[in-house]
């Protein structure tokens, strides 16, 4: 699904008040507060489907059950088993709008699944849902394949269960994992780390820096399938440079009616970092990209080699559109950003963080805060709009998040290992008052032991941190893909 362009959102709200309106959603905390929506997007894609992505995720369903079973009963109806189970997928539209299940089968005996072969090789997994006792010969035909497998067992399906941690330990189940579950919305977990894999597969990063990546990007073109493109600072200038006048002080407007509070930036400041926002959506466009990222440091601290305006108003509004903007040139956070999305529809915020053990919290703080952290399409948080800390000047929008959210932290270690962990966000200080460190700032108690979190902390300082409690995900997506997870804080 592409991004919405330009031209087209402009005439959507030509001649409306509603170009610059706000809509407003009362936080479900009882702050008192709202939560904003910029106009830009609600036109844009919703729910999991990524704008970045070129096509579907593919999944195979196979139902896997024997007619006059013994368990779960002998007049088990499989055909209305099976109803039933298609009736939940049609209650969650939003988890699989961008899933293409390429075979929905029920099978019955090895054969219905091998005559699907060639359907099953181009598919990104296999979610296996198990119905009745004596299914075994039918899940070897399934593993035969070495395709990522999700089983889907509720309670009662049948006795295999007892096989499937051992499974899980041999080579031929490397690939496998299961949810043993009565909840349904666990359907959709189990296609996640597919969509992952999906994405990171198609994904291509703009990287604007001088500085050498290629090793790097050819062990990651080779692991995950993503390509790492290096852009230049002329191409970028000649992009801000095309970009209409008029819709740029359009987008400012938005950007500026927006903010619960503009603090230091004036307008000239706000229209400069919104044209170049501008910019960015059309060099993804043009180079059909997911992610952008830009050395800031060295083309903000280099004044001869100055981009034309800061680059975090377009980072934060390529992340609310589904795609992705990073700062620092920071690659390792680009994959991290992808596969979050892939596994949660939801953007990732990257952080420099501080610890602060008398109230048992990590303090997690970036200039840079998305507004949309729900995903695309979904009511904004409160922002102002600052500057950026370190340098006093440029424009930042300085986002509020959500008290008592779940989030999870990680960060992509070459290209063979996963560190992360969670926790709950405890507190969001974005006031005058604290005005040390990066401007958006979550304080979050950890999952685990602050203790052992610090201590153990290595590879850098950047954690990307996404909303939603996301371990099993990450869990299977590292056993696909043959990562090395890590719980820093356990």
């Amino acid at each position: 699904m592409k991004t919405l362009k330009r031209r087209d959102f402009l005439k959507m709200s030509a001649g409306t008040s509603a170009a610059c309106a706000i809509a407003p959603a009362i936080l479900p905390t009882g702050e008192n507060l709202q939560e904003k929506t910029p106009a830009w997007v609600s036109p844009l894609a919703k729910g999991l489907v990524s704008p970045g992505g070129r096509t579907k995720v593919k999944v195979a369903k196979i139902y896997m059950g024997l007619p006059k079973p013994h368990w779960p009963k002998p007049s088990l109806d499989l055909q209305q088993e099976i109803k039933t189970y298609e009736n939940y997928f049609r209650q969650m539209p939003e988890e699989f709008a961008d899933v293409d299940f390429v075979v929905n089968i029920l099978a019955s005996k090895p054969e219905d699944v091998l005559k699907q072969a060639d359907k099953i090789k181009d598919a990104d997994g296999i979610l296996a849902i198990h119905l009745t006792i004596w299914i075994s010969d039918i899940l070897n035909s399934v593993l035969s394949f070495k395709k990522p497998t999700v089983i889907f067992a509720a309670p009662y399906s049948g006795h295999e269960w007892t096989g499937y941690g051992q499974l899980m330990k041999e080579e031929r189940g490397a690939l496998v994992d299961c949810f043993l579950s009565s909840e349904v919305r666990d359907l959709a977990r189990a296609i996640r780390p597919f969509r992952a894999i999906h994405h990171l597969r198609e994904a291509r990063i703009l990287n604007l820096t001088t500085a050498p990546f290629e090793e790097y990007a050819a062990k990651v073109k080779e692991k995950f399938g993503t390509e790492i493109k290096r852009i230049n600072l002329e191409r970028v200038e000649k992009t801000y440079a095309s970009i209409n006048e008029a819709e740029a002080r359009r987008e400012a407007e938005l950007w500026y009616e927006g903010a619960e509070k503009v603090v230091e930036p004036t307008r000239e400041e706000v229209y400069r970092a919104a044209r170049l926002a501008l910019a960015f959506e059309k060099l993804i466009e043009e180079e059909q990209a997911t992610a952008l990222t830009i050395d800031c440091y060295g083309t903000m601290w280099d004044k001869t080699i100055k981009l034309p305006a800061y680059p975090c108003l377009g980072f934060s509004r390529l992340n609310s559109q589904g795609l992705g903007g990073i700062c620092e040139s920071d690659l390792r956070s680009a994959l991290t950003h992808i596969i979050f999305q892939g596994l949660a529809g939801k953007p990732g915020f990257i952080s420099d963080p501080t610890v602060d053990e008398s109230r048992n919290c990590i303090i997690l703080a970036h200039c840079l805060g998305t507004v949309n952290m729900d995903g695309p399409g979904k009511p904004g948080h409160s922002y102002k709009l600052r500057t950026v800390m370190e340098r006093e000047e440029g424009v930042v929008p300085q986002v509020r998040m959500r008290k008592g959210e779940k989030v999870t932290q990680a960060i992509l270690v070459g290209t063979e290992k996963l560190l992360y962990f969670t926790g709950q966000i405890v507190d969001t200080p974005v006031g005058l008052e604290d005005d040390r460190g990066c401007r958006t700032k979550i304080a979050v108690r950890v999952d685990g032991h602050l203790d052992k979190l610090w201590r153990n902390w290595s590879h850098g300082l950047h954690r990307v941190t996404c909303y939603g409690e996301l371990s099993r995900e990450l869990q299977m997506l590292a056993r696909f893909k043959k990562l090395e997870l890590i719980n820093e804080a356990v």
